[in-house]
């Protein structure tokens, strides 16, 4: 169980590009690494505009001095200081990924990276080559894998509570930008935006998440080929705002990825269910506390966040006990302390003897979303993984 109690002897220095006033994700990542004290934020470079990053970053309780006007002015004015930062937490438009965590690695920071990690699989690739070389930490923002109750269905997988894995089918599907929100969302406009997100839209931004959940539940299962549906309904996107795709994997399994932001009526529809040849499992984002687990001729069931009947690995995450919800905020708790841990093993020449959304993630979801549009683009055709 989590408490609070440190688990690094001194907090790691720790600096946020991007995340500054305005940005959705900037404060939970400030939360969630500051929740724990694993963390100290001690610079930044918070926004495009300088002075609105400096104020912002001073209201942050952040020295003006160390409030800086972009990433590389704050990389190489950290790299002079004795006490300069460790880690940095990237959280900006998707075409800045590559380069900004190109430069950190290569400056010997850690690094925590929002996804998707870049554009191509060739720059995935640099990347991960990067990492290996440099020996530091790379952690890829999956949010949703924190929760504790991903940690209790990873375990009833590979204890075979299912059985063999047959159907994944997941959908990631919500209704929020059924409109052409984009011309007036600065937020949402680069997101449908070709140079500045990439080769896909919902694919990339919300797809990805439940790529990666499969991975971390299922670690062992490979996708063998992929075949991508994908539309634009609103008028005038040059990305999709639509997709399904379908997947075979290596052991005879298929899954299903439903990836969209015009399911309308639907406030976020993120779920999954995983069907086995014993058993199935089913969780829903917004119900983040709940498993449900259906054992074929039994009553169905449901298990709860913090029930004395979950498996170890997921009791060590929960936090406040059963009965109370947990949410989001929680599931980025635990990924950032898996991030300090993991930074204080490497820091210290130890194994880093747990899981976590690393490099591989990040090159895995990179390459998913260039097959998709690769298959969708020749109008749904299969394409090898």
């Amino acid at each position: 169980m989590i408490n609070g109690e440190k688990i690094v002897e001194q907090p790691i220095r720790w600096a946020m590009i991007g995340g500054g006033r305005g940005s959705q994700i900037g404060y939970i990542h400030r939360s969630a690494a500051l929740r724990d004290a694993n963390f100290e934020l001690v610079a930044g470079a918070f926004d495009v505009d300088p002075e609105r990053g400096k104020d912002f970053g001073i209201k942050c309780h952040v020295d003006p001095d160390r409030c800086y006007p972009d990433y590389k002015t704050l990389i190489a004015e950290e790299a002079k200081r004795p006490d300069g930062v460790q880690a940095v937490s990237i959280a900006t438009p998707n075409f800045t990924h590559f380069e900004i965590a190109k430069a950190a690695l290569e400056a010997g920071l850690h690094v925590y990276c929002e996804k998707p990690l870049c554009f191509t699989t060739e720059e995935a690739e640099e990347l991960e080559a990067l990492v290996k070389k440099s020996g530091k930490v790379m952690f890829i923002s999956y949010g949703y894998c924190g929760h504790q109750m991903i940690e209790q269905a990873r375990q009833m997988i590979a204890r075979g509570d299912l059985g063999k894995i047959r159907i994944i089918n997941m959908q990631f599907a919500h209704g929020a930008h059924n409109v052409a929100v984009e011309k007036k969302s600065g937020s949402t406009a680069w997101r449908v935006d070709p140079k500045k997100a990439g080769p896909a839209y919902v694919l990339g931004d919300v797809g990805t998440h439940m790529v990666y959940l499969s991975e971390a539940m299922m670690p062992e299962m490979n996708i063998k080929r992929l075949m991508c549906s994908k539309q634009s309904f609103v008028e005038g996107r040059q990305l999709e705002d639509n997709a399904m795709t379908i997947m075979e994997y290596d052991n005879g399994a298929i899954g299903y990825i439903w990836s969209s932001c015009v399911n309308a009526g639907s406030e976020f529809g993120a779920r999954f269910r995983i069907v086995g040849e014993k058993a199935s499992i089913a969780w829903d984002v917004e119900h983040p506390n709940q498993l449900a687990y259906e054992v074929q001729g039994q009553p169905q069931s449901v298990m709860q966040r913090g029930a004395g009947y979950l498996y170890p690995e997921a009791v060590a995450d929960d936090r406040i006990g059963g009965g109370h919800p947990e949410g989001l905020f929680e599931s980025w708790s635990n990924l950032y302390t898996r991030f300090a841990k993991a930074i204080d093993k490497n820091e210290k020449g130890e194994e880093i003897d747990f899981w976590y959304p690393d490099i591989h993630a990040g090159v895995l979801g990179v390459k998913w979303v260039e097959k998709c549009a690769q298959s969708g683009d020749q109008g749904g055709v299969w394409v090898d993984f």
